[in-house]
């Protein structure tokens, strides 16, 4: 599993994160048993970049990951969590569920939004004690789309104290949208975006500002939601995307990507997967599990091979811009731009 830092800074990525959302339960419950075992499949696979939050199961991804990873050497895995999100103690006592939120969890908590330099100091320290470390390598703000300015002001300031003292490695933020990460790109020195959702095989917003500042300023960009929230690997009536019902033009366009894939014997998941390499700024791509055969499905299917004619295809069809950057045969660390190639490093 190929790994390369973040912003050129010191904090190593590999090629695949494992997103840990689904270990909170996202939308179906998830045993600790089965928590564990993702995890251990995704080290055993070398996979070694995991990313959580507290939003996620209100905490349970949180406490999961850390169990999970205890016994694992601290310095031979990279780990992002994220800030924004507060968790207060609900004065009803967990009656009701948080499926509203996504998650299949008692409401035992309620979430309050919080990017103040206190609030990202607290949120970090909670997020350390259920993780049970001493340190998170990435923190990320996470969905600031109605705090921006509060989130520049005072959260980002409060974070960049602390990579300065190096209490972490690297300052990201974490969305689905494009022009406030654009904005943090241009008015701060965060390491790194985590881009959920708009640069994939099916929709390349992310391209036409936010990928190209990540590369002219040196910083990386993580990408997550490949998949589209599922539509991209089994495009059919009735799949989601953005966690709803896909419209039928998104679905029709969903359908003609599978039949270009298929046409060159190419799972369609396996090119969703392959496909935000082919800019420079990508350093990694985050996917969630919820099962060890999960895990091992998306390592194999990122590492079969794609052939050129099947991007060429996409072009013809106007199902690719033209100047969209395709990955290369074989994928070799961080793209290459301007003739300059990325550090990359193979993990220990």
């Amino acid at each position: 599993m190929r790994t390369t830092t973040l912003g050129g800074g010191a904090v190593p990525v590999t090629e695949l994160s494992l997103g840990c959302a689904a270990l909170g339960n996202l939308f179906h419950p998830v045993t600790d048993e089965a928590a564990r075992a993702t995890v251990d499949a995704a080290w055993d696979a070398g996979i070694r970049t995991f990313d959580t939050a507290p939003h996620y199961g209100l905490g349970l991804s949180e406490r999961r990951l850390g169990a999970a990873l205890r016994e694992r050497p601290r310095d031979a895995y990279t780990l992002s969590t994220k800030v924004g999100r507060l968790l207060v103690p609900d004065p009803e006592g967990g009656a009701g569920d948080d499926l509203a939120d996504g998650f299949a969890v008692p409401a035992t908590h309620r979430r309050v939004w919080d990017f103040s330099a206190d609030g990202v100091l607290r949120s970090l320290e909670a997020s350390l004690e259920r993780l049970g470390v001493d340190r998170v390598d990435v923190a990320l703000l996470h969905d600031p789309d109605d705090h921006a300015d509060q989130a520049l002001r005072e959260a980002y300031p409060a974070l960049e104290r602390l990579r300065a003292e190096g209490v972490i490695g690297a300052i990201g933020v974490g969305m689905n949208q494009c022009a406030l990460p654009t904005r943090f790109l241009r008015e701060t020195d965060i390491d790194v975006v985590l881009l959920a959702g708009r640069y994939t095989l099916l929709e390349q917003d992310g391209l036409s500002e936010l990928l190209p500042e990540a590369a002219a300023r040196g910083r990386s960009v993580v990408i997550g939601g490949v998949f589209n929230s599922g539509l991209l690997t089994a495009p059919r009536p009735g799949a989601t995307y953005d966690y709803a019902p896909a419209p039928q033009p998104v679905l029709d366009r969903a359908l003609r990507l599978l039949e270009v894939s298929e046409r060159h014997g190419v799972p369609l998941r396996a090119a969703a997967l392959r496909f935000p390499f082919g800019h420079p700024a990508v350093a990694s791509v985050l996917t969630g599990a919820r099962s060890p055969q999960e895990v091992r499905d998306t390592v194999e299917q990122l590492r079969r091979p794609i052939p050129q004619a099947l991007w060429d295809e996409l072009r013809a069809e106007g199902l690719l811009d033209p100047d969209t950057p395709v990955p290369q045969a074989a994928w070799t660390g961080q793209a290459v731009l301007a003739g300059e190639a990325a550090q990359t490093r193979e993990p220990s």
